[in-house]
């Protein structure tokens, strides 16, 4: 009895240890305390072929009933592992089963859920329940049960319980009504029987590629789900830029500072420069590079490329030139356009590129071309643009979308965030961004008008808050984070926002928090929450909200018009509603490729299983379908992270970290901190190795600001996992608590106590915004080494109600020199008094 004790506690500690709970969806728009019931009669072949299974496989009746089951609770969950509570007689406990549902054959699935059934079975006497309560484990063990006993006492969220009634074999379903309504019960005792069916129909087959859904749902999910259908116009956006112009030619379509541009003068302007590069040589779907600010001369060559045929490609002229160098190789370019003041590292990657034609855009406007429209016929599978996102092998990759996919993205955001004639888009974001472009071209489809929000201006916030309602701007895009700087703003100096109509929040993860805050100050304002990928012609999906979600999690829309997201296991295959899977798009949004780069296009585009014809594209996210009929992000599997709307590819960081020679290794992990957001903090190992600013240095030469860590740990040797790999649990953190303690990079504190009162308040604040305690910064202590961004230097200046500038803190980033700073302003304003 003792040998046979402790063999039961052994089996059922392995159990409770690594067997975890296994969640299935909550699938109900109305939850109501209590339970109910489901019943499903299956047809007496199928009982019939059943028992003859179970003679075959020489298993128990229940086995293959267990079976079944455990693949249900697999696809219902997304695990392979799945914990389900499993009842063989109705005066015995419930066991919690550990069941293994990897790829093989049903046959071998029912033979692996036997040799597990038969454990259960030989230590079901072990108090299970003192164990639970010795190894302090909480909360439900299973969500599911089969109740072959049809007597068990747990009240799991759902029960299955097979029973006989006139002979017949009827699967009983009892569930909570709290988690689940009558349809999805309905739709899982289907899963159940499908799941039967394809057991007996051929015991052989791969369980892993047959789908469990029913003809019904599988229509459901394919069309129901997708974006309504919207025919777009056969022309292309530069044509029906056109029509605006003639129906509204002095009506102004843009504005930058004091700068002005009629509808009428910026087609003009556009066209001249569109025939000074056909006159070049400019050919169809020649990739055409701006290397510009963002300016009426950027938005003047964005049209230009459309109408000459070319393809657009934008480069920020502050990146590295080794960066913009190899973007115009691997893009094919053979012309730049550009301006004084903005090819300074433009010239230096040139140097390697003797074929590539640099055209300052005044100059050729200057040329004396005609401003009347081109006349080339562009089609709607042409190549509309190209921007190049971070590559995990260290090479940045083009996406490649074409006018249609361009197109019905500008149609939708006119659509759903309601831009209409005479209506004012804020144009904020970078131009190497994706969503830049809709914020630049979209008004010029109804009538409307482009603000470009000279960067300057975001970076102090006041002054954004102030144009945004000089300018009457009725449609703003921003991301989340600079979302809640602007709200802390408007929190902290309440002001109405007249023409405001609707704010739009891509790039990050929109935390409910924010959402319910923004409502609060703004009740009136719409706030939409959009997400897609560049691959997919920007944004596929709108949640359009007039208030805070009444739930914890804010979902990601339902797909725009014309456009199909699928939620898919490994196979392509859609998982049953509520199930995790992989976010797959399909439709006119899907672009062509990345440009110039066969292998990886292979990797990521397809052709749609459901759709034959229809490209498919696989990006990495996992979601889920909620109730509603809406999108829930869950999260990637890869390395790919965004941060302030930028997608990053965190192995492109360490290949480029692991370049440098002392470097021995690398990796970098991104870290979050309460109140602060995320960021990149990477970690290096090697003999003698340098500083943290030679290194950041080392980085900004190739890579853009955003990809650059925001702080930089050495350690002897990184910490590795049982398998030999990076252990990037541990590194995140450690990287939060150095973040926290106010460590540098070295692990040392970097300077003595403020001194002087300024060096004090500055202290608090520094404190409250990098999410840390005064007590952690040090007088010689840096503002960015300790984590600071440009984001965070921007709620530092309002915090201090802009008693030092975002400027102030770039130039003077070490708190004793910003205090100085800070009491050279008190003594001359006092000298002046």
């Amino acid at each position: 009895m003792e040998t046979r004790s402790r063999e039961g506690h052994r089996f059922w500690h392995e159990v409770l240890t690594a067997g975890g709970h296994t969640a299935i969806p909550r699938w109900t728009t109305e939850p109501l305390p209590g339970w109910a019931e489901h019943e499903l009669i299956l047809p007496g072949d199928l009982d019939a072929d059943l028992r003859r299974l179970a003679s075959e496989f020489a298993v128990p009746f229940g086995s293959i009933l267990l079976a079944a089951h455990a693949k249900v609770v697999a696809a219902l969950s997304g695990e392979q592992e799945v914990t389900t509570g499993y009842a063989v007689a109705a005066d015995g406990p419930v066991l919690p089963a550990r069941l293994t549902v990897t790829p093989g054959s049903w046959r071998e699935l029912a033979g692996r859920v036997r040799r597990i059934e038969r454990e259960l079975l030989a230590h079901k006497d072990f108090p299970v329940d003192e164990l639970v309560r010795e190894l302090g484990v909480t909360g439900p063990l299973f969500d599911t049960v089969l109740d072959l006993s049809g007597g068990a006492a747990d009240e799991a969220v759902l029960r299955v319980i097979p029973v006989r009634r006139d002979g017949r074999l009827v699967l009983r379903l009892r569930y909570s009504t709290q988690a689940i309504d009558a349809e999805s019960a309905a739709r899982i005792a289907g899963y159940h029987r499908r799941a039967l069916t394809l057991m007996t129909a051929d015991p052989e087959a791969g369980h892993e590629r047959q789908s469990l859904l029913s003809d019904s749902e599988l229509r459901f999910q394919l069309d129901d789900l997708a974006g309504e259908p919207h025919p777009l116009p056969d022309r292309r956006f530069h044509e029906l830029f056109s029509e605006q112009v003639r129906l509204h030619p002095d009506a102004v379509a843009a504005v930058r500072g004091e700068t002005r541009l009629t509808y009428a003068e910026l087609d003009a302007r556009a066209n001249r420069l569109g025939r000074a590069l056909l006159a070049r040589g400019l050919r169809a779907e020649d990739v055409v590079a701006v290397v510009t600010e963002r300016n009426l001369d950027w938005m003047t060559a964005v049209l230009a490329i459309f109408k000459a045929g070319g393809a657009y490609l934008p480069i920020e002229p502050h990146f590295p030139p080794g960066r913009i160098a190899t973007t115009l190789s691997r893009g094919g370019c053979r012309f730049v356009l550009t301006e004084p003041g903005s090819h300074a590292t433009l010239d230096q990657a040139l140097t390697s590129l003797p074929g590539v034609a640099e055209i300052f855009i005044g100059t050729a406007l200057a040329e004396e071309h005609s401003g009347d429209d081109l006349g080339v016929d562009v089609a709607a599978d042409q190549l509309a643009y190209v921007y190049f996102t971070s590559g995990s092998t260290g090479e940045p990759k083009g996406a490649m979308c074409e006018h249609a996919g361009m197109l019905n993205h500008l149609y939708a955001k006119i659509r759903d965030l309601g831009i209409g004639q005479g209506q004012v888009v804020a144009q904020t974001a970078p131009q190497c961004f994706d969503i830049s472009l809709w914020q630049l071209i979209s008004p010029l489809l109804v009538g409307g008008r482009t603000l470009l929000v000279e960067q300057e201006v975001i970076l102090d916030v006041e002054r954004f808050v102030d144009r945004i309602v000089s300018d009457r701007v009725a449609v703003l895009q921003v991301v989340p984070s600079y979302l809640e700087v602007v709200l802390s703003y408007l929190e902290q100096y309440p002001r109405a926002l007249p023409d405001l109509r609707c704010v739009s929040a891509t790039g990050e993860a929109l935390k409910p928090g924010l959402v319910r805050r923004w409502f609060r100050a703004c009740p009136g304002i719409k706030l939409v929450n959009a997400y897609g990928l560049t691959e997919t012609s920007d944004d596929t999906n709108h949640e359009v909200m007039a208030r805070a979600p009444e739930d914890d999690r804010v979902p990601l829309g339902r797909p725009i018009s014309n456009v199909r997201v699928y939620v898919v296991d490994e196979h392509l295959m859609p998982v049953p509603l509520g199930a995790p899977g992989a976010i797959v798009f399909s439709g006119v949004c899907v672009g062509r490729g990345y440009l110039n780069d066969p292998e990886r296009t292979r990797q990521a585009f397809g052709t749609d299983p459901h759709r034959p014809g229809e490209r498919l594209y696989r990006g990495g996210d996992y979601g889920r379908w909620l109730p509603g009929g809406t999108l829930e992000f869950l999260g990637r599997q890869d390395t790919q992270v965004k941060l302030h709307g930028f997608r990053i590819e965190i192995g492109e960081i360490e290949n480029t970290l692991a370049r440098v020679p002392e470097v021995a290794d690398a990796a970098v992990v991104v870290a979050e901190r309460a109140g602060e957001g995320k960021q990149l903090v990477a970690f290096y190992s090697g003999h003698r190795p340098p500083g943290a600013d030679v290194l950041r240095d080392r980085l900004a030469a190739s890579l853009p600001g955003y990809m650059v860590p925001a702080a930089f740990h050495w350690r002897e040797k990184l910490p590795l996992t049982a398998n030999g790999k990076i252990d990037r649990k541990s590194l995140t953190a450690i990287a939060v608590e150095a973040a926290e303690s106010g460590r540098s990079a070295t692990g040392e504190r970097d300077g003595l106590a403020p001194r002087t009162p300024a060096e004090r308040r500055l202290a608090a604040a520094w404190a409250r915004v990098l999410g840390t305690s005064p007590e952690r910064i040090g007088r010689r202590d840096h503002f960015f080494d300790l984590g600071g961004t440009s984001l965070s230097a921007v709620k530092l200046a309002t915090l201090l109600d802009r008693a030092v500038s975002v400027r102030d803190v770039i130039r003077n980033p070490v708190l004793a020199d910003l205090a100085t700073l800070v009491d050279g302003r008190r003594d001359a304003r006092t000298k002046e008094e």
